[in-house]
């Protein structure tokens, strides 16, 4: 079954070539292209893809329209992934992206569409639920916590990180508790006892759990990679 994709790109070069990408891979299905904001609403409204690929920065402010665009569809279209494209390694970015969860979001530099292959993994990855964010953001928060003595995660208990593990595959409580079965009140009081050691107490509750998954990701003693 191929997988369909919308583009949103306000720069006609690139957008024209993205759309040739997605074209001429085994798989893929162009389901239409726009070039700002409401005109990729409007797309996925009558399209409705399997993936949105777009720009950071667009039509109408040229601000954050792609981050705006991945928290709409959150809500209206769930299901579908959103990768968004910058030319910025800018780590509030991404955790702007995640701020409802890590579900089916991914989060690439700009330069990295010129290696075809990471961008067609990043868009399998993004459309079966997974989450991609970009090497170089994460290299940039490592390299900030490495100037660090201890961090915070090393006072995590090892249940703790289990928690902190699930949560950074973008499961709910709910998941958690059915995987590492535990009833959903433990991993409540494991999540609040994970913000607290990381100074998370005082965010929302949704800028906690990225905050915390990101904390996560950039640590070199979980074993996991970041796609």
């Amino acid at each position: 079954m191929s997988i369909r994709v919308a583009i949103a790109e306000d720069n006609a070069l690139l957008r024209d070539g993205l759309a040739r990408l997605i074209t001429s891979v085994a798989g893929f299905e162009l389901a239409g292209t726009s070039g700002d904001y409401d005109e990729l609403i409007a797309l996925v409204h009558e399209t409705n893809p399997d993936v949105v690929v777009t720009d950071i920065r667009m039509p109408p402010t040229g601000t954050d329209e792609g981050i705006r665009a991945a928290a709409t569809l959150r809500t209206t279209h769930p299901h579908i992934g959103v990768i968004v494209l910058s030319q910025y390694v800018s780590p509030a970015y991404a955790m702007a992206l995640l701020a409802d969860g890590s579900e089916r979001r991914g989060y690439l530099l700009k330069d990295r569409v010129a290696d075809v292959d990471d961008l067609v993994a990043a868009i399998r990855v993004v459309a079966t639920g997974g989450a991609v964010i970009d090497p170089k953001v994460v290299d940039q928060l490592v390299s900030s916590s490495s100037r660090a003595e201890k961090t915070p995660l090393e006072f995590l208990t090892p249940r703790e990180r289990e928690v902190l593990g699930e949560m950074a595959q973008g499961k709910s409580n709910a998941a958690i508790a059915a995987m590492l079965v535990l009833s959903e009140r433990a991993v409540e009081k494991h999540i609040n006892s994970i913000f607290s050691k990381l100074h998370l107490s005082e965010e929302r509750d949704v800028n906690r759990r990225v905050a915390a998954v990101l904390m996560y990701l950039t640590d070199g003693d979980t074993g996991h990679t970041p796609q």
